[in-house]
């Protein structure tokens, strides 16, 4: 059986970059994002990637219980698409629009506001409500939120979440359970995730700097990334997808990264491309010593002779839950927006003498023209061996 063939539309984003998705295209061409910097942490400053837009939309009275920070910057994301939603659901009818989010924080900040207030006051604020921090309220929030009511569930597999989401939404359309779903990821800064890297010696003091001999850890990041896909052909289609899982160590990679390698080949495969037609990678590139030797080393065997690849954390933080669905985002600026340049890899060029040599994209360049079906490729790792890679093609 022939499974019909799913696009993405519209693109809603918010993240360090800024506050909508022209303005994220401009910084991310000039590799300079105004959220980065130093966070002051009850234990020491950490240096992170911020939202810096004020998240001023609520949420609608009946969802008030749900009000955070999580949810706030997942509004100001959807805003952005909501056009596009409502004209789906004009189109197809409430029931037949879905939802699959990815997130790995929810409302965890707004608990930690909450029971630090309990410290000091000895009870809880009014306003919280513990269902704030359940990770899957992220979705059936935004399908209440959109008065939608197809399938609406929220994954979270820590890196992998918001990649997996377009895995997940993608059989939901081809299977015929919706005609349109807002998939992506949301994810917010707080001091138990950033302690807890921390607590792993995988933290970065200053910008991460993947691939680098001198790279030290990751920037946590925040930020939200959502589409609108359907069935309906436009500019830009979800070609190849491909899961795996290693379970090779809870917080470790495969040092071979094989069960990588096997996503990156069933993406491959299920596109109908050979690596040779990729025309840029966005790398997962989390900076740490393991994942980019595990990367590097699964890069060089996938693709023999090379391809321009480059990975956009040092500008956002880790964005954790949402990392895929943003990564995928600047995937398809490259092929949505006729002349964009490819991502620049932001690094010292300091190359790590151990791990094999990269054609990384250190200044400006561009797909080439649309003589044919042009392809780019986002990756995405994750604790626990979950492994996703995700090909879009024009």
């Amino acid at each position: 059986m022939t499974l019909p063939p799913v696009y993405l539309h519209a693109l809603g984003m918010i993240n360090a970059l800024g506050d909508d998705t022209d303005s994220i295209a401009a910084a991310l061409a000039a590799s300079q994002s105004p959220g980065m910097g130093p966070m002051p942490m009850k234990r020491g400053d950490a240096f992170v990637g911020r939202v810096l837009a004020p998240l001023e939309i609520a949420p609608p009275a009946a969802l008030e219980r749900f009000d955070c920070r999580n949810n706030r910057l997942l509004l100001a994301a959807l805003e952005l698409i909501r056009p596009e939603i409502e004209a789906a659901r004009e189109r197809y009818g409430a029931g037949r629009i879905g939802v699959v989010l990815g997130t790995s924080t929810s409302g965890v900040g707004a608990a930690e506001a909450a029971f630090a207030h309990r410290t000091k006051a000895g009870s809880l604020p009014d306003g919280f409500d513990y269902r704030q921090m359940e990770i899957g309220t992220a979705a059936p929030f935004a399908a209440a939120a959109l008065a939608v009511r197809g399938p609406a569930f929220t994954i979270s597999t820590a890196c992998t979440s918001s990649a997996k989401a377009f895995a997940a939404a993608r059989r939901l359309l081809q299977l015929n359970l919706c005609d349109a779903l807002v998939v992506g990821g949301v994810d917010t800064l707080c001091e138990l995730t950033v302690q807890g890297f921390a607590s792993l010696d995988s933290t970065s003091p200053a910008r991460s700097n993947p691939m680098s001999r001198n790279r030290n850890g990751i920037n946590v990041g925040e930020g939200a990334a959502l589409f609108l896909m359907t069935r309906n052909e436009s500019a830009v289609r979800l070609a190849g997808v491909g899961e795996s899982s290693d379970a090779h160590h809870m917080s470790a990679p495969d040092p071979q990264g094989v069960g990588g390698e096997m996503a990156l080949r069933a993406a491959l495969a299920d596109a109908g491309v050979t690596p040779g037609g990729i025309g840029y990678v966005n790398m997962h590139a989390t900076a740490t010593r393991k994942n980019d030797e595990m990367e590097a080393r699964l890069m060089a065997r996938v693709f023999t002779d090379g391809v321009p690849a480059s990975g956009t954390k040092p500008l956002t933080g880790h964005l954790l839950g949402a990392a895929g669905a943003t990564e995928i985002g600047f995937a398809w600026l490259t092929l949505a927006r006729a002349g964009a340049p490819l991502p620049r890899h932001c690094w010292d060029g300091e190359a790590d003498a151990a791990l094999p040599a990269l054609d990384l994209v250190e200044s400006e360049r561009r797909l080439p023209g649309a003589t044919g079906t042009r392809y780019v490729m986002s990756n995405s790792f994750a604790f626990g061996g979950s492994n996703v890679s995700l090909i879009l093609a024009d």
